[in-house]
């Protein structure tokens, strides 16, 4: 069995027990319960239901393992050539690690 769901603005294939880095969630702590209830399609042993936008009743229960976790590093770097121009910028995502408690459908 698994669900497609939508969290903070992505959408993740979600089986029971799996872990995911979604975006940083704010004012969590570690071991606390997420519910996500924005279900967009349940696959139950190939019988599919797709929602219209979201199945209503269905939800997906995560608990908080890590609630700060900084991906790696993405270096932008911009050049315009014969003008001495040069800009070098670093930016690192935050992500929350959640594990996959419950799949209620």
């Amino acid at each position: 069995m698994y669900v497609i769901v939508e969290m903070q603005g992505q959408q993740f294939k979600v089986e029971q027990g799996r872990r995911l880095f979604v975006h940083h969630i704010a004012d969590v702590e570690a071991g606390a319960t997420v519910e996500f209830d924005k279900v967009l399609l349940v696959d139950v042993d190939g019988a599919v239901k797709v929602g219209a936008p979201h199945i209503e009743g269905a939800k997906v229960v995560c608990e908080v393992i890590s609630p700060l976790v900084k991906g790696d590093k993405v270096l932008v770097f911009k050049k315009k050539r014969r003008k001495g121009y040069r800009r070098l910028k670093g930016h690192r995502q935050q992500f929350t690690e959640v594990t996959v408690k419950e799949v209620v459908a």
